[in-house]
């Protein structure tokens, strides 16, 4: 008799495993330009922010501020109805993500000095049946790759792309 078939990921999981693997390229991305990720998904009751991360100290002659960007990150599917996910940063969301960073520096006040600033990652994810699905972790996939803006990389059956970075994309 053949096993029962495993049961198929509710839309809302394979939504959120969906929106953790564009993170991820988010943050190979951010290495790749030589900033390092202190915190991943950090919550507090204001709200979830994405991805921390901190530009590396600079080199003798480049501009001396070390900065500290908290980055929400959007996954949306082509042909999706919020201009690849900036428009859900509304003025409330950008309230939510400010409120959660002054919480977040509370907690590391050896951060508190460094210049903040509010970045968007809009990363675009279509379902790519032509591509057999990998039995590695994501993580593992991205770590191989060289991520670049508007360069497709597949993972897992899905075709991931960095649409844009926008550094200081508002300001409170």
């Amino acid at each position: 008799m053949p096993s029962p078939a495993a049961p198929r990921p509710n839309r809302q999981s394979r939504n959120l495993q969906v929106g953790e693997w564009g993170e991820q390229l988010v943050c190979q991305w951010l290495t790749q330009q030589q900033w390092h990720i202190l915190d991943r998904r950090w919550h507090c009751r204001w709200g979830e922010i994405d991805i921390i991360a901190r530009s590396n100290p600079p080199l003798p002659g480049q501009d001396s501020n070390t900065r500290l960007a908290f980055v929400e990150v959007k996954t949306r599917r082509a042909q999706n109805w919020d201009a690849d996910g900036l428009l859900a940063i509304t003025p409330q969301k950008q309230q939510k993500l400010w409120k959660t960073a002054q919480l977040y520096l509370k907690k590391h006040p050896e951060l508190a000095e460094l210049f903040c600033q509010f970045d968007v990652a809009l990363v675009q994810c279509n379902l790519n049946s032509n591509s057999p699905s990998k039995t590695v972790h994501v993580q593992d996939d991205l770590q191989v790759t060289t991520v670049e803006i508007n360069q497709p990389i597949h993972v897992r059956g899905y075709q991931f792309m960095l649409l844009d970075y926008i550094e200081s994309a508002f300001t409170l």
